[in-house]
């Protein structure tokens, strides 16, 4: 099959291109949505993998009127390319969602499983934007021509992975002590997501799909787990719940780091396996030089 991946700076875009250029024989491009659609010509395409789009990491550099971006980009751009896409005969169109559409983490000491019958309830423009594009894209769906598979992604890591892993890695090979919160996360090592996104490929999926790693983690663990691996061994220092939950009165980075965030595990079950590293041994790989 032909694949075209959007999204030369995208980690996961990235990854994706690298390891289907090893595992398969498909013929895979990334490409730039800087430039004008018109430049691109789909008809030979089998499969679009769209990942290029404003992340949330841009949040702070992004304000005011500019947030407008995010729904010209992440929703509009999106419904562009696939309009495009179907008009031009491609069969499947795969879209990199986000568990951000379910809102925030829960504030600490309280769990938050999403489930199949949780709704969405973006609280960002960012999630609003990704919920908005996949609502446009299932409204374009054929079922005998154009498929769309929706994967809303939990925390992706890896290494060279951006984002929050990048400053929980630097935090774990520094510090002496650490909260000891009993928190749950949902989180999907990237070799592990993109076997997933293999599979969806192969397998000419639709739907949407929620993947992630076989275990649930805590904050605490991925610390230690990443401390472990450098060597190092953190204290994890008990009775922290109370004075957390006071000071996340002052600042929401605190239930974003030590809050619950996490998918229901029967949610991401498929008929075949992709969860290929297990937590521990993600971390190791994510960590070596």
């Amino acid at each position: 099959m032909k694949i075209i991946i959007t999204g030369l700076t995208s980690y996961i875009g990235n990854a994706l291109k690298n390891y289907l250029s090893l595992k398969t024989e498909h013929d895979v491009k990334i490409i730039s949505l800087r430039e004008n659609l018109n430049n691109y010509n789909f008809s030979d395409c089998d499969v679009i993998f769209h990942a290029a789009g404003i992340a949330h990491d841009n949040a702070k550099k992004i304000r005011g009127s500019q947030k407008n971006l995010y729904y010209a980009i992440n929703t509009d751009l999106t419904e562009k390319l696939a309009l495009k896409a179907k008009s031009e005969h491609v069969k499947q169109f795969i879209f990199m969602s986000s568990a951000i559409i379910y809102g925030k983490s829960s504030p600490i000491g309280k769990n938050k499983i999403i489930t199949r019958e949780t709704l969405p309830s973006p609280e960002s423009d960012y999630a609003e934007s990704k919920l908005q594009a996949e609502k446009k894209l299932l409204a374009l769906e054929d079922l005998s021509s154009f498929k769309i598979c929706i994967i809303r992604s939990p925390m992706v890591y890896g290494k060279n992975s951006k984002g929050n892993y990048k400053l929980l890695s630097r935090l774990a090979r520094i510090t002496p002590v650490f909260p000891k919160i009993n928190n749950v996360r949902s989180m999907i090592y990237i070799e592990n997501l993109t076997e997933f996104i293999r599979l969806m490929i192969d397998n000419n999926e639709r739907g949407i799909f929620f993947p992630q790693n076989s275990e649930w983690i805590s904050t605490p663990e991925i610390i230690q787990t990443i401390a472990q691996v450098h060597g190092r061994k953190i204290i994890l220092l008990p009775a922290m719940e109370v004075p957390l939950k006071i000071l996340s009165l002052f600042t929401p980075l605190i239930n974003k780091a030590f809050g619950s965030l996490a998918y229901e595990k029967s949610l991401s079950a498929y008929k075949f396996n992709y969860q290929l590293f297990n937590f521990h041994d993600s971390i190791t790989k994510s960590e070596e030089p």
